[in-house]
C-alpha cells in the first residue's frame, strides 16, 4: 500500500462520530429536577458530508467521498435519588439509542481487515440498536444559580458490525466526565447555561482501531417569551487533543475539530396533571477540521414518570 494513500485523510475519532453531540446540553443543563423518575427522549436527525474529498476509516475500511444521514432515537430514564452527597442530589440514568444511519462512501479504498478492497461507491443503512450510556451525576442549588458534576460511560454492547457503514454502536468503552452551571432568572425569563467536558476513548477491539480523546463545551443563552414558551442562542464546540493510533488505524496520528452554531424552541405545557417540557434545537457546524462538516437537529420530550414529592403546603400568617 503507496504511502501517498493517506495524503489528506480525514483526522478524527473512529468514523468521524463521537459520544459527545453538540447541542444535546442546552437550556437548563446545570439544573437538577427534584427527586423522583423522569422520562427523557432525544429524536437526532444529522445530515453532513466528509470535505475535501478526505479519507476516513469507517467499520475498519478506509473510504472517501462520504456523506452521512443519521436519524437516532436516545431514550433515557432518570432517577433522582433523596440521597444528598456534599449537598447535591445523587441521579443515575441509562441511555438506549436506536436508529437507522444511511451512510455512502464514494470509494471504499481498502478494507484490509476483510481481505478486500473496493473501487466502487457503497451505500449502508441498518436500523440498530447503538451501546447503552449509563451516567450519575450530582447536582446542587444556591438561589439562581444551579450546577451539576457527572460522568457518562459508553457500554461496548450495542449490534456493531465490522464492515459495515452503518453502526450506532462504537465498540469501545467511552468515558465523559461533564461540569454543568446554568444561571436562571424567574423573574425576567433569562437562562444561562454552560457545560465542559472531557472524552476518554478506548479501543475499538473489533477495528483495533484507537481513538484520541478530546474536550468539549457548550453554551445557550435562553429567554422566557410567555410562561409556555422560550427561545434562545446555542454554540458548542468540540476538540481532540490527543492523537488517533492502535494497530487497525490506516489513516495515522489524527485529530479532529468542529465548531456548531444555532438556536432552539422550547415549549411547556400539561397533560392533565403531567408537566411536559418540549424542545427543538437546530446547529449548523460552521467550521470543522478532519470531521464532518453538517447539520444537527433535535427534539426533546421530557416529562416526570412519578415519586416526585408533593408540594408543600402554603404557610398561612396569622394575625
Amino acid at each position: 500500500m503507496s504511502v501517498d494513500l493517506f495524503a489528506g485523510s480525514a483526522r478524527a475519532t473512529e468514523g468521524g462520530v463521537s459520544l459527545y453531540v453538540p447541542g444535546l446540553r442546552g437550556p437548563l443543563a446545570g439544573v437538577t429536577p427534584p427527586p423522583g423518575f423522569y422520562f427523557d427522549n432525544d429524536a437526532y436527525y444529522y445530515y453532513g458530508e466528509l470535505p475535501n474529498a478526505r479519507r476516513l476509516q469507517i467499520g475498519g475500511a478506509v473510504v472517501s467521498n462520504v456523506k452521512q444521514r443519521a436519524y437516532v432515537d436516545f431514550v433515557t430514564p432518570l432517577w433522582v435519588t433523596p440521597l444528598e452527597i456534599l449537598g447535591g442530589n445523587l441521579a443515575f440514568s441509562v441511555t438506549v439509542p436506536f436508529g437507522a444511519p444511511y451512510v455512502s462512501a464514494g470509494a471504499v479504498i481498502a478494507a484490509p481487515r476483510l481481505g478486500r478492497a473496493f473501487g466502487f461507491k457503497q451505500r449502508d443503512q441498518d436500523l440498530t440498536f447503538g451501546d447503552p450510556v449509563a451516567s450519575s451525576f450530582i447536582g446542587w442549588h444556591s438561589g439562581n444559580a444551579h450546577w451539576q458534576a457527572g460522568v457518562s460511560v459508553n457500554i461496548p454492547a450495542g449490534a456493531y458490525q465490522e464492515g459495515e457503514l452503518s453502526n450506532v454502536a462504537f465498540n469501545r468503552w467511552i468515558g465523559d466526565v461533564y461540569g454543568a452551571l446554568t444561571y436562571l432568572d424567574p423573574a425576567t425569563g433569562l437562562d444561562i447555561s454552560g457545560s465542559v467536558g472531557f472524552e476518554i476513548n478506548g479501543e475499538n477491539d473489533a477495528t483495533d482501531y484507537d481513538s484520541g480523546n478530546a474536550f468539549h463545551a457548550d453554551l445557550a443563552i435562553s429567554k422566557s417569551l410567555t410562561k409556555e414558551l422560550s427561545v434562545g442562542f446555542l454554540a458548542s464546540h468540540y476538540q481532540q487533543f490527543s492523537d488517533d493510533g492502535g494497530e487497525g488505524d490506516r489513516v495515522g496520528p489524527n485529530r479532529g475539530r468542529v465548531t456548531a452554531l444555532g438556536g432552539t424552541v422550547g415549549y411547556n405545557f400539561l397533560i392533565g396533571q403531567t408537566p411536559v417540557s418540549t424542545r427543538i434545537k437546530v446547529l449548523r457546524e460552521v467550521e470543522t477540521d478532519n470531521r464532518f462538516k453538517g447539520t444537527v437537529g433535535l427534539f426533546t420530550v421530557s416529562f416526570p414518570l412519578g415519586g416526585q414529592a408533593p408540594p408543600a403546603a402554603p404557610v398561612t400568617a396569622k394575625y
